[in-house]
């Protein structure tokens, strides 16, 4: 009975991706979402109870996936440091064309929890970072740095041109070592 759930779940959310992809998350209708994931309203709303619920269900989701990324190119990548794999992993994140972030000030406004996932990551992944290095300094241009640029992105803000992006980026995996 467990792993139907976690079954529906999943469907949910890989249906919730879907309709948040081609329609804009916030556009994101719950009926659309159910009906893609072949379940019910209440199949719906029993796992996520709110459409905000749903939306930090995808980015927990979004965070899982990150993880594993960085975990599976840190594994074959051999001799690349953790930051340099999340360097080059956020620069090509941030190469992906992105839908208006406007919902997510929508989801923190109804829920300021939504963004509690996302720090708690950021710091997991920080400390992590922070373990590895003997270069506190070098960390934190290069963390600040990327995290800055996936911000601009994420906001549709970015200033840079793509030769200052491929140039920061190339400049941060050198300092990364």
């Amino acid at each position: 009975m467990k792993a139907r759930r976690a079954n529906s779940r999943d469907r949910i959310l890989a249906a919730a991706a879907d309709v948040a992809r081609e329609a804009g998350p916030g556009s994101l209708s719950l009926d659309a979402v159910a009906s893609r994931a072949g379940v019910s309203k209440g199949g719906l709303l029993y796992n996520f109870p709110t459409k905000a619920r749903l939306m930090q269900g995808l980015v927990e989701n979004y965070l899982k996936e990150f993880e594993q990324a960085l975990e599976t190119r840190i594994a074959e990548g051999g001799h690349e440091s953790a930051l340099s794999a999340y360097i080059q992993l956020s620069a090509d994140d941030c190469e992906k064309p992105k839908p208006s972030a406007s919902w997510m000030f929508s989801a923190i406004a109804e829920d300021p929890e939504f963004l509690t996932p996302i720090k708690a990551f950021k710091r997991q992944l920080f400390e992590r970072l922070k373990g590895e290095t003997d270069d506190l300094g070098s960390l934190l241009v290069c963390f600040l740095a990327i995290e800055g640029l996936r911000s601009m992105n994420l906001f549709d803000s970015d200033v840079l041109s793509e030769d200052e992006r491929k140039l920061l980026v190339a400049s941060l995996l050198e300092i990364s070592g």
